[in-house]
């Protein structure tokens, strides 16, 4: 019998017929897979998404539910989809949630800083929402400064995060910024390019950073995740969700906390 396996048109375009027309037939396909948007077991005899994980030199394709995500095609960068192939084959050690990795960014005292990130889930009202907070580890420059000011908050402001004054209301959307998972991990946080370029990426994780499967499971019911930003020694390495709302409240009160909601790019 052949597998239940649903191609997209922009999969279809990228591997080609021939290469379509095998996975359809299911020459190419396994029986069983680990679903790359909750990661439990998937068979190709219920409905299957192909998934395309595409970087600069390399793809690697992927099977997901159906009932999880769509077929589609999720750009990466090469230096994702090789950590990607490596957590595939059992060769990269994951961590618990929360975690903290992040790129470098200029601090102000002319040491490096880097954005650590904190997963976890924010109820909004009566809704549960997937959250992501940024808190760098040093005071942030302007680029192309070295002054001693922290200049964190300002940027952001800038590039359309808005202030929070209560934690009860969402955030508004900032277009073109989204998170981006793959493989059922967290990988970056995106922001606009230039015209006619990719997106690039603001944080990006060492190493894919693990999520909780209640946190996957609400940013793919929800699709966008709440992204929460504050200056170094707002926020901290909270525990338990609970810490890290009464820490993101007390933020919000000395007027020292942004946000934004984003789309949730990957799986």
């Amino acid at each position: 019998m052949s597998p239940m396996l649903d191609v997209s048109d922009e999969v279809r375009a990228e591997i080609g017929e021939a290469e379509a027309a095998k996975l359809i037939a299911g020459d190419t396909v396994p029986d069983r897979y680990d679903c790359t948007s909750c990661r439990t077991p998937g068979s190709t005899d219920e409905r299957t998404s192909t998934v395309l994980f595409v970087g600069s030199e390399t793809a690697v394709l992927a099977f997901a539910h159906a009932a999880c995500v769509p077929s589609q095609i999720v750009r990466v960068s090469e230096e994702q989809i090789q950590s990607a192939v490596r957590t595939i084959s059992g060769e990269a050690a994951g961590a618990s949630a929360p975690a903290e990795s992040g790129s470098p960014s200029v601090p102000a005292d002319g040491r490096q800083a880097v954005l650590g990130v904190t997963c976890g889930q924010v109820l909004v009202g009566e809704t549960l929402h997937p959250a992501v907070v940024v808190e760098p580890t040093g005071p942030i420059a302007r680029p192309g400064t070295t002054g001693g000011g922290d200049e964190f908050l300002p940027l952001l402001i800038e590039a359309g995060f808005m202030p929070v004054t209560e934690l009860d209301k969402k955030p508004g959307p900032l277009p073109g910024w989204s998170v981006l998972m793959a493989m059922g991990k967290l990988h970056a946080v995106l922001q606009p390019a230039e015209e006619g370029q990719q997106p690039t990426s603001w944080w990006q994780a060492h190493q894919p950073l693990p999520v909780t499967d209640e946190w996957r499971t609400t940013a793919n019911r929800t699709n966008s995740v709440l992204v929460y930003a504050a200056p170094a020694g707002s926020i901290g390495q909270q525990p338990r969700e609970d810490l890290m709302r009464d820490a993101l409240e007390r933020a919000a009160e000395r007027g020292v906390l942004v946000a934004a909601t984003m789309p949730l790019a990957g799986t």
